[in-house]
């Protein structure tokens, strides 16, 4: 075994919204955790609420660490979070920065997401769009903990409101209020690196025509979600993945804003179905070592 990506402390990865640790067989980091393991890695991929605020998340993952912690005899625990988890781990960071060496934010709406915006907008809770889409959020978070394998854990609460706010442009302005750690001073700049001893980083991709609508994302239905999904965004129209905003993803080192990678891509999704040359799991292997080399 090699050990390219064995960090000093543990990898701990967090879910976005509607994560998971493994649906029956079916892995949320599919094929990254395996490699990031071969490599020599402690990695450990977390559940917390699927669905709720990233306070709510957040406060969930303390407790996740604590353990983890307990089990491994480290001092410390790299966070690295997909979207909603790149907020989670942003806030565990804030609040216990003696338990955490870093925080990588993937494709993390470090700064809102315009699709967030747009349904607030035409998908009101209180309308019947609104009610249709809130119903089709909760049957799919309950199937997922029919199907989750990967978490023994307690029930854990849910709160589509609150999960749709914490990822508004409002929303996200207030945590940062509060949680502004490795976040830039101008738009689209890249924020400090180490705050209060916890290093910052951040990557995430856009949608490139010829490159991210081809190869297997051809016959991958996620991919097609994130180009219609791109259609709702202003700000950042042509700079986004379908979900994230370019700039709005920036958080601490900005490792790379523009690789051709869709919001699923970016974790491998769906089934490591991905656009034309991308390889999001070497992403996080480079990640790993880069760790590594700083000590961390």
């Amino acid at each position: 075994m090699t050990q390219e990506t064995a960090t000093r402390y543990p990898l701990v990865m967090v879910p976005g919204m509607l994560g998971f640790v493994r649906l029956v067989l079916y892995p949320y980091w599919f094929g990254i955790v395996k490699r990031l393991r071969q490599g020599g890695a402690k990695v450990f991929p977390v559940m917390v609420s699927p669905v709720n605020s990233t306070e709510v998340r957040g406060e969930q993952l303390l407790l996740l660490i604590e353990q983890i912690l307990r089990e491994t005899g480290a001092a410390k625990v790299n966070l690295i979070g997909h979207s909603q988890g790149a907020l989670t781990g942003r806030y565990a960071a804030a609040k216990r920065p003696d338990l955490v060496a870093s925080v990588t934010s993937v494709a993390g709406p470090n700064h809102g997401s315009e699709l967030a915006d747009h349904l607030e907008r035409h998908y009101a809770k209180d309308s019947l769009k609104g009610r249709a889409v809130d119903m089709i959020v909760r049957v799919i978070a309950k199937l997922m903990v029919l199907l989750e394998t990967g978490y023994r854990g307690p029930r854990l609460p849910v709160d589509l409101d609150a999960s749709h706010q914490s990822l508004t442009t409002q929303g996200v302005a207030l945590f940062n209020r509060s949680y502004p750690q490795g976040l830039p001073d101008t738009w689209g700049g890249q924020g400090a690196e180490l705050v209060n001893g916890v290093r910052y980083y951040s990557w995430s991709g856009i949608l490139q025509p010829g490159r991210t609508d081809r190869g297997f994302n051809r016959i991958d239905g996620s991919s097609r979600s994130c180009r219609l999904f791109a259609r709702s965004f202003t700000r950042e129209v042509g700079q986004c993945d379908g979900m994230v905003g370019r700039f709005s993803s920036h958080l601490g080192t900005v490792i790379g804003d523009d690789y051709p990678l869709d919001h699923f891509d970016i974790v491998n999704q769906s089934l490591g179905l991905v656009g034309k040359g991308a390889d999001p799991v070497r992403l996080f292997v480079e990640h790993a070592a880069r760790l590594k080399a700083a000590g961390l």
